[in-house]
C-alpha cells in the first residue's frame, strides 16, 4: 500500500526547518521529510539529519536558479557559510535578494519559496517511492511490514508508528530519558510526544514530565531502580496516532565513571514479561490493551547485540499463554537488523 505525501504537511515542516536551522533538525519531528528522505538514502546510518539536509538541497537544486533558488538557498541556510545563521539573518538577506524590506518578504515572498520547495521535495519522493514514475501519484517510501509468527514486524522509525495501544521505550535504571535531540528509540518518543504551537516550537514535555512525576511518586527520584522495572506515562502527542501509554523498560544499568551501560538478556525479558503484567492490571482498571510494540531492548547504547535482544523478547512472549497474549509488534530501523530478527524469530 502507498501512502500519499501531503504538500501542505511538507510545507509545515520546511517552514520548521527555516526557523530553527539546519544545526537543529535533529530536535524537530519532521516525519515527512524523514519519510521522503528515507527513499533517497544511499545508506541506512541513524544520521537521519543528514538525509533530511541532502533532500532539502536536491529540492532546492531542482529551482531552475535566479533569485528563487538564490533566495531558497539563503532561506534554509544551504548557501556556503549559512548552516548556522539565526533565522532573522538568513530572511533579512533572502529578503535582499528580491530587493524588498524583511517584513514584506516574510509576508509574502517567503511563502512562495518554502511553497515551492515543498512541492520539490514531494516530486522528489514521487520519483523514488516505488510507483514507478507512471500514475503521477506523490509518494513517501513504504512502512515496511512482516508478519511472522506471534508478532508483526515493522521497519521504521519509532514515532512514525500508529494504532497500537503501548509502544515501549527502552531506559537505565535511573529512568532518565534523553535529549530531544539525541538519536535514541527514548529521545524519538519524547520527540514525537512534546506538545508545539504553530511554529513548531515545543510549549510542553508531557512524556518528560509524567515519568518525573512516578519517579517522585514511587520513592526513586534520586537513586535507580532494579533492572527490568517498567513505568508506565501517556503517550502525550502521539495520542493523535491512536497511540495510548508509553511503558518505560528500565533494562541498562550505567557502567560507574563511564558512558556505558551493561545490558543482560536476562533483564530484557523480565522487563518484557512486566510489559505484559501491567498491561493486564491496567486493563483491569480501564479500557483493554489490546496491542503492544517492542523495540530491541538494550541494544542501541546499551550495546546488547540485537540476536539476543530478540531472541530474550521472544522467549519471554513465548511464555505467554495464548489467551492473554496482546497482539505483539516489534519495530526497528535498519532493514539489516530487521534481517537479523527474522532469523532468530524464525529459527526459534
Amino acid at each position: 500500500m502507498s501512502h500519499a505525501l501531503d504538500v501542505d504537511s511538507v510545507l509545515r515542516e520546511v517552514r520548521q526547518v527555516r526557523a530553527e536551522g539546519l544545526v537543529r533538525i535533529r530536535a524537530l519531528g519532521l516525519p515527512c521529510l524523514r519519510h521522503a528522505a528515507a527513499a533517497r538514502a544511499v545508506a541506512v546510518t541513524d544520521a537521519w539529519p543528514v538525509e533530511v539536509e541532502n533532500l532539502l538541497r536536491a529540492a532546492v537544486a531542482r529551482l531552475g536558479g535566479g533569485e528563487l533558488q538564490q533566495a531558497a538557498e539563503l532561506t534554509l541556510g544551504l548557501a556556503p557559510g549559512m548552516r548556522d545563521r539565526p533565522a532573522a539573518d538568513r530572511r533579512r538577506l533572502a529578503a535582499k535578494v528580491y530587493h524588498l524590506s524583511v517584513d514584506r518578504f516574510r509576508k509574502h515572498q517567503e511563502e512562495v519559496v518554502l511553497a515551492q520547495i515543498a512541492e520539490q521535495v514531494c516530486w522528489l519522493a514521487g520519483t523514488h517511492g516505488g510507483s514507478g514514475g507512471n500514475s503521477g501519484e506523490l509518494l513517501v517510501p513504504r512502512l515496511r511490514h512482516r508478519t511472522l509468527p506471534m508478532l508483526t514486524l515493522h521497519v521504521h522509525p519509532v514515532e512514525l508508528l500508529r494504532d497500537i495501544d503501548v509502544v515501549v521505550s527502552p531506559s537505565n535504571t535511573h529512568l532518565g530519558l534523553p535529549g530531544m535531540y539525541k538519536a535514541s528509540v527514548a529521545a524519538a518518543l519524547r520527540r514525537a510526544g512534546a506538545l508545539r504551537d504553530a511554529a513548531g516550537d515545543v510549549v510542553d514535555d508531557p512524556v518528560h514530565e509524567e515519568l518525573a512525576a512516578w519517579r517522585a511518586a514511587h520513592g526513586v527520584a534520586r537513586r535507580p531502580v532494579l533492572p527490568g522495572t517498567v513505568a508506565p506515562t501517556g503517550p502525550g502527542a502521539l495520542a493523535a496516532q491512536n497511540i495510548r501509554r508509553i511503558y518505560h523498560a528500565a533494562v541498562a544499568v550505567p557502567r560507574p565513571g563511564t558512558n556505558d551501560y551493561d545490558v543482560t538478556p536476562q533483564d530484557v525479558a523480565a522487563a518484557a514479561r512486566r510489559v505484559l503484567e501491567l498491561m493486564r492490571r491496567e486493563s483491569e482498571e480501564g479500557p483493554p490493551l489490546r496491542s503492544v510494540c517492542f523495540p530491541l531492548l538494550g541494544a542501541g547504547r546499551g550495546g546488547l547485540d540485537p540476536a539476543a535482544s530478540a531472541g530474550a523478547l521472544w522467549a519471554a512472549l513465548a511464555a505467554e499463554p495464548a489467551p492473554g497474549r496482546p497482539d505483539v509488534h516489534l519495530v526497528v530501523h535498519r532493514p539489516l537488523v530487521a534481517d537479523v530478527v527474522v532469523s532468530v524469530l524464525e529459527g526459534a
